[in-house]
C-alpha cells in the first residue's frame, strides 16, 4: 500500500472526527484587514459579528473522515458540505472569534469550546482543536481540525452549575438567617480532653469555663447569606465578621456551653433559643438550629446554623405575660399577681412582712363631674406616684377601682413609715403640676406579728384605711356646710 493511500486510511479510520480544511481564503482576509491598520482583531470581531461570518464563509472543505459523517448525521461528504450552515450556526460564531483570534497572532496550533449542530439538528458541545499541517504555515492551506463530542460532559458541568446556582440562590434569598461555619477545630479540641479521660464535659466546663471560650474563638464562619446581614444591621460581611463579639455577647458562652456537650454526646442537629444582638445594640430573640451537614460527620468542617427571628414573638408572649400580671392603666401589678404574691408569703417564713393599702379620693365624684377621662388620669397619676416610691422586693399593686395596696416584705413599721413619707412627698410634687385637680388619698398600714396570717394583716391595713377615709369624708362634708352657712 502506499504512504499516500495509508494515510488516507488511517484519517478515514480514526476514532475521532477530523476535517481537513482550506483556511488561505481567511489568510487573505487577514492581511486586508492588517493593511488597513486592524491591530485588536478579537475587539474588531466583537464589534461587528458580520466579519465573523465572512471568515467562516471563506473556508473552504477539503475533505472529512467517516466518523465526522457519523457525528453530524451526514449520508457522505457532498450531503455534510451541502447542509454546512446548518452545522455550523448560532453560538458557534461568537466561539468562533476565539479560533480566528489565535491565526490572525500566529498561532499555528488552536483549540477552543464551541457548538454545532447535526443535520437533525440537535446540539453539540464540542471540543475543536486545529493545527496547521508543516508547509502551510504561510497560506494556511491545509488545517488539520477535530471535533469532539463533549456534549455529555458539558451537559453534566451545565447541570451541576444550575444545582450549585440553585443551591447558592435558596442560600442568598432565604428568608432564614443563614451561616455556613467550620467546626473541624471544636471537634480536634473536644476529642483532646476525651483521650485526656474527661469523660464529663459539663463538670470539666465547671471547672474551666475558658475551655468553652477556646472553642468559640475556633469556629470559622465561612459565610452568610443577605438575611443575616439583614437580621443584625450589618452594611456588609466583612463588618459583620469583624464585630462577631458584639453580636454573640452575654448569654452566648452559657448557650454554647450546651452546645458543645450535646456535640459531645453526638447530637449533630440541635435547636434552642438565644439571645444575639444587632450592631445598633437591640436585641434579636432567634430560634437557633444547627446542623452538621451529610458527609462531614467525621470532621465537622462543614455546619450549618440558621437563625429564625423571634423577637416579634418573644415581645408579644412578654406583652402577655405583663398584661397577665399588670393593670394596663396604671402600669402597676394587677389584682391576680397581688394575690398570687400573698399566697407565696403567706408560705415563705420571711417575716415581718408590711401592708399598705391606699384608696383614691373622690375617684366617683371625678367620674361624674368631670368625665371618666378624667377618672382615669387620677388613676394614671397615683399609678405613676406609687411605681416611683416601690421598689423591689417591695411591689404595688392596683386591686380594685380605686383600690391599691402594696406588699413590703422583710420590712417592719420604720419601713412603713419611711414609705408613707415618701408617697406623700411624691404626691405633693404631682399636685403641683395638677393644682385644679389634686391627689387625694386615703392610706393605712399593717405589719405582720408573729404567727399572723396574711389575710388578717390586710384586713387590720383595711380597717386603718376606712378610718382614715372616714375622717376624710367628714371633714369634706364639714367644709361643705361651712359654704352653704
Amino acid at each position: 500500500m502506499a504512504p499516500d493511500d495509508h494515510d488516507i486510511q488511517l484519517f478515514d479510520l480514526a476514532p475521532i472526527a477530523m476535517w481537513i480544511e482550506d483556511f488561505s481564503g481567511v489568510k487573505a482576509i487577514f492581511d486586508h484587514w492588517r493593511a488597513e491598520g486592524v491591530e485588536d482583531i478579537a475587539a474588531y470581531l466583537h464589534a461587528d459579528v458580520s466579519r465573523v461570518a465572512t471568515c467562516s464563509q471563506a473556508i473552504r472543505l477539503l475533505g472529512v473522515n467517516r466518523k465526522t459523517l457519523d457525528l453530524f448525521e451526514a449520508d457522505d461528504r457532498d450531503h455534510l458540505v451541502a447542509n454546512l450552515d446548518r452545522v455550523f450556526r448560532d453560538d458557534m460564531l461568537a466561539s468562533h472569534i476565539n479560533e480566528l483570534t489565535q491565526l490572525f497572532n500566529g498561532k499555528r496550533e488552536f483549540a477552543s469550546n464551541t457548538v454545532n449542530y447535526t443535520l437533525s439538528g440537535r446540539r453539540l458541545d464540542i471540543q475543536l482543536r486545529g493545527t496547521v499541517l508543516p508547509g502551510y504555515e504561510e497560506s494556511l492551506g491545509r488545517v488539520l481540525l477535530t471535533t469532539e463530542d463533549v456534549t455529555e460532559r458539558e451537559e453534566a458541568r451545565r447541570r451541576e452549575q444550575q444545582q450549585r446556582r440553585y443551591a447558592e440562590g435558596i442560600f442568598e434569598h432565604s428568608p432564614v438567617s443563614l451561616w455556613v461555619e467550620d467546626f473541624s477545630r471544636v471537634k480536634i479540641l473536644l476529642e483532646d480532653i476525651r483521650n485526656r479521660g474527661i469523660e464529663d464535659l459539663r463538670v470539666f466546663t465547671d471547672v474551666h469555663p475558658e475551655f468553652v471560650r477556646q472553642c468559640m474563638s475556633e469556629i470559622r464562619v465561612i459565610d452568610v447569606n443577605q438575611a443575616t446581614l439583614d437580621l443584625f444591621r450589618a452594611p456588609d460581611r466583612h463588618t459583620l465578621l469583624q464585630r462577631l463579639s458584639d453580636i454573640l455577647r452575654d448569654d452566648m458562652e452559657a448557650h454554647f456551653r450546651e452546645q458543645l456537650i450535646e456535640l459531645w454526646h453526638g447530637k449533630l442537629l440541635q435547636h434552642r433559643e438565644v439571645v444575639n444582638y444587632a450592631l445598633d445594640g437591640s436585641e434579636r430573640h432567634v430560634l437557633l438550629q444547627f446542623s452538621v451537614f451529610p458527609g462531614y460527620e467525621a470532621d465537622w468542617s462543614l455546619v450549618q446554623v440558621a437563625l429564625t427571628d423571634i423577637t416579634a414573638r418573644k415581645k408579644a408572649e412578654a406583652y402577655l405575660e405583663y398584661l397577665g400580671k399588670h393593670d394596663v392603666l396604671t402600669k402597676l401589678h394587677n389584682r391576680a399577681f397581688y394575690t398570687d404574691e400573698l399566697n407565696r408569703l403567706e408560705r415563705k417564713s420571711l417575716r415581718p412582712v408590711s401592708i399598705i393599702v391606699v384608696d383614691l379620693n373622690g375617684l366617683k365624684d371625678a367620674n361624674d363631674q368631670l368625665g371618666h377621662d378624667a377618672g382615669d388620669s387620677l388613676l394614671r397619676r397615683l399609678g405613676e406616684v406609687l411605681g416611683e416610691a416601690v421598689a423591689p422586693p417591695n411591689c404595688a399593686a392596683r386591686i380594685g377601682g380605686d383600690e391599691f395596696a402594696i406588699l413590703m416584705p422583710g420590712s417592719g413599721r420604720a419601713d412603713v413609715e419611711a414609705m408613707i413619707e415618701n408617697i406623700h412627698r411624691l404626691m405633693a410634687m404631682n399636685n403641683q403640676y395638677y393644682s385644679n385637680l389634686p391627689l387625694s388619698i386615703a392610706l393605712g398600714a399593717a405589719t405582720s406579728e408573729p404567727g399572723e396570717t396574711m389575710e388578717a394583716v390586710v384586713r387590720r391595713a383595711d380597717l386603718t384605711m376606712y378610718a382614715e377615709k372616714e375622717k376624710h369624708y367628714a371633714v369634706q362634708q364639714a367644709r361643705a356646710a361651712a359654704r352653704r352657712a
